[in-house]
């Protein structure tokens, strides 16, 4: 071995000259480019920010784990049923969200926002780029707290690697502040990201009402900390007009074939970690809807049971009300002799992997409304009003996901309307009522559920008080910062733990109080 080493440094030597001319030159790879294409890296920012489905499970890996805690999904495993489980052995599953953030559609959009900031021509190019920001992190701060935010993604730009965490308060005053500048910055008569635009193709009205519906997302969020301002914020969020409407409801458009990031994340990671032998018997993960979930939609009649579950029937998917059942959360690891006979996601609809993922709904728009209404901070139109336009929207949203499979007739969604007016009653027994039914119209984004859920407290669900798990058998609040933040970022991670509070799945964020 050290004959051959002593060769090699041999030719070198003799060859210096020609090693090193050109040398500068000769190491660039030709195929890389030395400035960004906005609309390139926007287009992936999208991708990106949607948990775009790169691996073998998709996406940023909170899918199934969120999912699980907000009851809809559950695993006799208890590695893929963590989210509905809690295992202690697993809660490092938390670390994806974070782990997947920061290299990916932070860093992208930070890239975006550099090369079109000191371009006045381009004012609709950063506006559209500081309101997907905001909706990227404001994913990150619901789930961790207290992260990186002002110092983020400057590792490529200005060699800061270490960046601080900010407080969770001051992410969000800033936030709303940039949704705010943002929404007033676009102008109709200046170019858009054109095509690159996979939401809404560069309609810089609808990009307005996307911003404020943000808006009113993280402004009602603060309902338990800072009451004047969710007020002030949800105000102006509705003045300033959100999504009522289906023709402006923000959606990402997938692909059924192609590359997998072209296809809808979600599905896809449904679709592989469990239901592809489409037999409802050999699912890889052990995956099914779980009890709670089932239990509630059929206690309601709700029509969109047969739409979205279905369960093998002699290897036929099978939507009929009757048979439906979900599996209870507390099995132990040990695979059900009835398995066969649990509801799973319908693959004409859940599991489309050329189907868009909903970002903002007129559904989600009408319940926050419906809030705000009975809080008296808006009196366009009644609570019941408001309330009875979400419910309406959020049956007719399947069909914008899965067409006909999805659509539900007239006369279904009349009845379900009928059967469920907003009923009288305290404000806390009210606000039941309306997040419960968000629960369900949200459904299949655990994301916006659990954050929902961590304010309101509703759906008043059940935790599992599974073996081993680690938080007491209560639902757990937050997600764990990566390991590698304690290695590599140990001053700030520290300084954010000691203002937040202990590194633990059960410690609550900011806008999280009892």
């Amino acid at each position: 071995m050290k004959r051959y080493i002593g060769a090699i440094v041999g030719l070198c030597a003799l060859a210096q000259t020609s090693c090193t001319k050109n040398f500068d030159t000769q190491n660039i790879n030709p195929n890389a480019v030395s400035t960004p294409t906005p609309g390139f890296v926007f287009t992936k920012a999208l991708y990106d920010g949607m948990g775009a489905a790169t691996g073998s499970y998709g996406g940023d890996g909170m899918f199934p784990i969120l999912q699980g805690v907000m009851q809809y999904t559950t695993s006799y495993n208890d590695v893929a049923g963590f989210g509905s489980k809690y295992v202690a052995s697993q809660t490092t599953q938390t670390y994806a969200g974070f782990s997947a953030g920061y290299p990916n559609q932070i860093n992208e959009i930070g890239i975006v926002i550099k090369a079109v900031k000191s371009d006045p021509t381009k004012v609709n190019l950063l506006a559209a780029a500081r309101i997907w920001r905001v909706f990227c992190f404001a994913k990150l701060t619901d789930i961790y707290g207290d992260i990186p935010y002002s110092q983020a993604g400057l590792g490529y730009d200005s060699s800061l690697y270490k960046p601080a965490y900010d407080p969770q308060q001051a992410i969000y005053a800033n936030m709303l502040s940039e949704l705010d500048g943002a929404a007033s910055s676009l102008d109709a008569s200046k170019t858009t990201f054109g095509a690159a635009d996979l939401i809404y193709g560069g309609n810089t009205a609808q990009w307005k009402k996307f911003a404020y519906s943000l808006m009113l997302r993280l402004a009602m969020r603060m309902t338990k900390v800072d009451i004047a301002s969710a007020q002030t914020w949800a105000t102006k969020a509705i003045a300033g007009g959100v999504i009522t409407t289906d023709a402006d409801i923000a959606k990402m458009p997938y692909l059924s074939s192609g590359q997998i990031i072209n296809q809808n994340p979600m599905a896809y990671n449904l679709w592989n970690s469990d239901y592809i032998a489409q037999n409802g018997s050999t699912n890889t993960e052990g995956g099914k809807y779980q009890e709670a979930w089932i239990n509630y939609l059929k206690s309601t009649n709700d029509p969109r049971l047969p739409i979205i579950s279905i369960v093998y029937n002699n290897g036929v998917p099978d939507t009929s009300v009757a048979i439906q059942k979900g599996m209870p959360s507390n099995i132990n690891n040990v695979r059900p002799a009835n398995f066969v006979t649990y509801s799973e996601p319908n693959p004409k609809t859940v599991l489309l992997l050329g189907s868009p993922q909903l970002i903002f709904t007129p559904a989600e728009a009408y319940f926050l409304m419906t809030e705000a209404a009975l809080r008296g901070w808006y009196s366009g139109a009644t609570a019941a009003s408001l309330y009875t336009s979400g419910v309406q929207a959020a049956l007719r949203q399947w069909s914008i996901i899965a067409g006909s499979a999805g659509t539900i007739s007239s006369g279904a969604v009349n009845a379900y309307v009928a059967a469920n007016p907003l009923a009288a009653g305290t404000l806390d027994a009210q606000l039941k009522q309306v997040y419960t039914q968000f629960w369900v119209s949200i459904f299949p984004n655990g994301n916006e559920a659990f954050a929902s859920y961590r304010r309101t407290g509703y759906p008043a669900l059940t935790p599992n008080n599974y073996p081993g798990n680690a938080t007491g058998g209560q639902i757990w609040r937050r997600g764990l910062y990566p390991l590698n933040e304690q290695n590599l970022n140990g001053d700030s991670y520290k300084a954010a733990v000691a203002r937040q509070g202990a590194d633990d799945i059960m410690t609550r964020v900011w806008w999280d109080k009892k």
